[in-house]
């Protein structure tokens, strides 16, 4: 199995468009394309350069940054690569690497009012997922570490008899346990997704559509428990399979993984006067 094969993959999208953007930015991760990987080693506007990655590991390590596509903000997948290595604040059982948002450090306005996240992911064709694992791709992780005020999940869910496990499921309050909105995951097609986020009423909507299509919603707005502030998570978090008790330090995972995610169209803005992108 040749280098790239030992290491799981995520994905960035680099774009030096935001032009179609009208609504109030909390945060921005779309890379502009004169940024390249050992710029995300030191403090910058897009990531935190510290999380989540394996100890002694730096972010460039991790980060292979391409052109974008003309005129796109979200195409271009981008692979971040993560050694087997990768195992952060000694979760031995966990396989995992994210990226959070720079100016998002627990206690910051982007869990506060309303706002409306937004990211798109893509399979990897070369280096798919292991649907025998469950795997969170992207979350809010309470200030106390105590939840998850929600999840974008795929695979086999732990706990759960997962039907199709080839599936997004976007869950709610993970100490509720209830899916808001769920939908094949397609090779070849970017999901796209806008998560409305009101930290006053404690609700979520959900937006979805895929590849250059305009998001639409797809729930009503939904009772689910957004409280703890806390920080957004992008990338792959994989759970071992076998585990009882603490699954962060029990449980089976295979060796020379090669798994991979695209991610694209990262960014939140502040939904507070109604104002959503529906443009992917």
């Amino acid at each position: 199995m040749g280098f790239l094969h030992r290491f799981l993959s995520l994905s960035l999208t680099v774009s030096s468009l935001a032009a179609a953007q009208s609504c109030k930015l909390q945060f921005d991760g779309r890379l502009p394309t004169d940024l390249v990987a050992a710029d995300l080693d030191v403090a910058n506007d897009f990531f935190s350069n510290q999380f989540v990655i394996g100890a002694g590991l730096t972010v460039s390590q991790a980060v292979r940054i391409l052109p974008a596509g003309a005129g796109s903000l979200v195409r271009s997948p981008n692979p971040v690569l993560i050694s087997d290595a990768s195992i952060f604040n000694g979760q031995t059982a966990f396989r995992r690497a994210e990226l959070l948002p720079a100016s998002n450090n627990g206690a910051d306005a982007s869990t506060q009012g309303v706002k409306t996240l937004h990211f798109s992911v893509l399979k990897d064709a070369v280096r798919p997922l292991n649907l025998s694992h469950e795997y969170q791709l992207a979350f809010l992780e309470s200030a106390d570490f105590s939840t998850n005020q929600f999840v974008l999940k795929t695979g086999t869910i732990l706990g759960q008899a997962t039907k199709d496990p080839d599936t997004l499921q976007v869950f709610g309050n993970v100490n509720d346990g209830k899916v808001l909105f769920s939908t094949a995951f397609e090779a070849g097609v970017f999901h796209n997704f806008a998560l409305k986020l009101d930290f006053d009423k404690l609700t979520t909507q959900v937006f979805f559509s895929r590849d250059s299509d305009d998001l639409v919603s797809v729930t009503d707005v939904l009772q689910n428990d957004v409280s703890g502030r806390g920080q957004f998570h992008f990338g792959v978090l994989k759970k071992p399979v076998g585990g009882v008790g603490d699954i962060t330090k029990n449980g089976f995972q295979e060796a020379e993984i090669g798994e991979g995610i695209s991610f694209g169209g990262i960014f939140q803005e502040d939904s507070a006067d109604g104002c959503i992108s529906l443009k992917p």
